[in-house]
């Protein structure tokens, strides 16, 4: 296994994970937030998509799908605090976008060689980041750092435990 392949499996299963998670909740279930203080799902899916598309953007440019118009703004931080579903898209809308963001970072890494993941990230990254490698692992795991913010949702609602 090379290293594009180790990345790719990781993202496989961070969307393991992430589809488990969302697999038995509506649309309402995604306005609740974790605790106070703490962003809901439907925010968190929708910043999951419009930063991996940035991030992605930022190592391959070109690379990431064009998302709806407003999606952004409508996922930007001063939406964070925003109970108002009519703000957010359905879960089938969110799950549709993610997925499309995550086959762009597989096609992604398709083309790059072991060179380009050596390379170095674009500034704003370096300091964490310092490779372009490092860059693709952060799209690998992104979702699924968000995704452990959602058990206590699930649990709040008596689903079960599914991983």
């Amino acid at each position: 296994m090379d290293a594009r392949e180790a990345i790719k499996q990781t993202l496989r299963t961070t969307n393991m994970v992430v589809s488990s998670y969302l697999s038995d909740l509506s649309d309402a279930d995604l306005m609740i937030r974790p605790a106070e203080g703490c962003n809901h799902i439907a925010w968190q899916l929708g910043h999951l998509i419009v930063s991996n598309a940035g991030i992605l953007d930022s190592v391959a440019p070109g690379a990431a799908p064009t998302l709806p118009a407003g999606f952004a703004e409508r996922h930007g931080k001063d939406q964070a605090k925003s109970d108002d579903p009519s703000g957010f898209v359905s879960k089938t809308e969110y799950e549709t976008l993610l997925a499309q963001v995550d086959a762009a970072v597989m096609s992604a890494l398709d083309r790059m060689t072991d060179s380009d993941l050596d390379k170095p990230s674009p500034e704003h990254w370096r300091n964490m980041f310092p490779r372009v490698g490092d860059v693709m692992v952060l799209l690998a795991t992104h979702s699924l750092m968000h995704a452990g913010q959602w058990v206590p949702v699930r649990r709040s609602l008596g689903k079960p435990v599914l991983i």
